[in-house]
């Protein structure tokens, strides 16, 4: 069998794999504070007799875009953004800490602060809780202050803080859960420089027209793929039945 039907496949297996990623980033178009998943193209020539122009095609992914999304004003006051760089703190589901863009934050019944994905969120020595209250206020440095129930503003107290950090980008892996984690799983420190905006959400930086565009050119790569494919099938058909005239 010709060996062109290797190069296809291996064509369309790595077509699929990046169409994946694609598709993941388009899902999270709206997903506050997402960074969209990188994907790239790798020629690999293919040893051994025949052409030298055939190679295989691999997908990989080089790591995740570390632009900034929009910020979008949104009036709530739990609602925070960081501003250029830098990441709030939370605990992943097994109790470590991860780091995460996503500042829709919300106090449960007992205080206990979680954003939006339900993740709790990370204060200057452990999770950050925040006592009953008339009205919170969150600083541009994470601090939150709050005016106890049935007092005035003259009570206006500092509760805690927001635990935030600014670990090189490079230094970064996103889990599974979405998370981003250090690389040797070591804690970052909190960074007094980081700065968040109340009253603001992160958008994703996921572009949804490009993400379309790539997910139609993908497509059609696959489609190539899977002629060719066909087009070794037919050839191979056609050579067994010339060996079986003779």
């Amino acid at each position: 069998m010709d060996r062109f039907l290797y190069v296809a496949m291996s064509g369309a297996r790595e077509t699929l794999k990046a169409q994946a990623a694609n598709n993941h980033n388009l899902a999270n178009a709206s997903t506050t504070g997402f960074r969209a998943d990188l994907a790239a193209f790798q020629a690999r020539a293919v040893e051994g007799p025949g052409y030298q122009s055939r190679v295989y095609a691999t997908a990989s992914s080089p790591g995740w875009d570390a632009t900034s999304g929009a910020l979008r004003e949104t009036g709530r006051d739990l609602d925070v953004a960081v501003r250029g760089d830098g990441w709030i703190a939370v605990q992943d589901a097994q109790g470590r800490e991860a780091y995460t863009r996503a500042g829709d934050l919300h106090i449960g019944v007992d205080g206990l602060v979680t954003n939006g994905a339900g993740r709790v969120v990370q204060g200057d020595s452990g999770p950050l809780v925040i006592p009953p209250h008339a009205s919170l206020l969150i600083g541009g440095d994470g601090s939150v202050s709050i005016v106890p129930l049935g007092q005035g503003p003259e009570t206006t107290a500092r509760v805690g803080r927001i635990k935030l950090v600014n670990p090189p980008p490079d230094t970064l892996v996103r889990g599974r859960d979405g998370l981003f984690r250090t690389d040797d799983g070591t804690e970052a420190p909190a960074d007094a420089g980081v700065q968040i905006a109340s009253g603001t959400l992160e958008t994703s930086n996921v572009n949804a027209a490009d993400a379309m565009v790539n997910m139609i050119e993908l497509s059609r790569r696959f489609d190539l793929q899977v002629k060719t494919i066909r087009a070794a099938e037919e050839n191979g058909a056609a050579s067994a039945q010339l060996l079986r005239a003779r």
